[in-house]
């Protein structure tokens, strides 16, 4: 799985597709070429951006994901394959057949790991996990004592020095560079969960009936210190106002390049999601018992 993310935002534009090429017209520049295959996510936020039907089908046959922003530049919807695997029915029937036990010792692994790396963000950053990893340890079947929560409220105050700080997506501070970041992560986990056949909608966890990204939202959790990073970054040198315009989001995305460890192997954040979404594959198929989430 390739690991280019697009966005345009800056300039109108005319997309349109030619030889598997999606070509990027610019109204004043030069046009840009970029093989269909290559793309991973496609963010589009300026109102004047044209493409043709081609554009979208040829992104979704390419496993690709297609997000459209609002007039803040913010996501507000995405486009995923229908197709991507050649038994995604029989897949889809398993992840439907999964039993609650089942989903719970899953939702522990998946806790496990994210307040995990949120504890080695702080350690790493300020020296102190502030007792995270330790918090870690605790989390049993199904969270029920609610340990993801307990760390959250440690884990913001500590990340970004204000003691008042909470993660409200409604809030116009870092909160609204969290969503952007949060968003396109999104994508990248919901193209994985597709690539493996699976369902977004349906979760282990999450189960909000409005919510089509169900599966992405719980398989994210272990990735998103990602984005936290960045966004601290920015606005250690900006401000939580900082605008999104191309060059923070140039360097939001940057977060997504790196690399993390999984299985002892340094990996994409591509890979290691491609690598999560089929180990929950085996788990359902009683192949293995533990999900494939990246290490400290």
């Amino acid at each position: 799985m390739t690991d280019r993310i697009l966005d345009i935002s800056e300039q109108p534009a005319r997309l349109r597709v030619r030889q598997e090429q999606l070509l990027v017209e610019p109204h004043d520049g030069q046009a840009v070429s970029i093989p269909l295959v290559d793309l991973a996510v496609l963010v589009v936020s300026h109102p004047q951006v044209t493409y043709t039907q081609a554009v979208l089908s040829g992104l979704v046959a390419h496993g690709a994901a297609f997000i459209a922003c609002d007039q803040r530049h913010l996501p507000v919807g995405m486009l995923l394959p229908l197709e991507a695997h050649y038994v995604q029915t029989e897949r889809f029937a398993l992840q439907a057949r999964a039993s609650l036990p089942a989903r719970k010792q899953l939702w522990k692994q998946i806790v496990r790991a994210k307040v995990r790396a949120q504890g080695n963000l702080l350690q790493e950053l300020y020296g102190s996990d502030h007792g995270l990893r330790a918090m870690a340890a605790r989390v049993r079947s199904g969270d029920a004592q609610n340990i993801e929560a307990q760390a959250s409220r440690r884990y913001w105050p500590a990340l970004f020095g204000d003691l008042s700080f909470r993660r409200n997506p409604d809030l116009d501070d870092q909160n609204r560079l969290l969503n952007y970041a949060y968003a396109v992560l999104r994508a990248v986990v919901a193209r994985a969960i597709c690539a493996a056949g699976l369902h977004p909608s349906l979760g282990l966890h999450h189960h909000n009936r409005y919510n089509p990204f169900c599966l992405a939202d719980d398989l994210m959790e272990p990735f998103r210190p990602l984005a936290d990073k960045a966004v601290l970054a920015l606005v250690t040198t900006e401000s939580p106002q900082a605008p999104l315009d191309r060059r923070t989001k140039a360097l939001l995305l940057g977060a997504f390049t790196g690399r993390l460890t999984v299985e002892g192997e340094s990996r994409t954040l591509f890979d290691v999601a491609a690598r999560t979404a089929s180990s929950l594959v085996a788990v359902l198929r009683k192949e293995r018992s533990q999900l494939v989430l990246p290490e400290p």
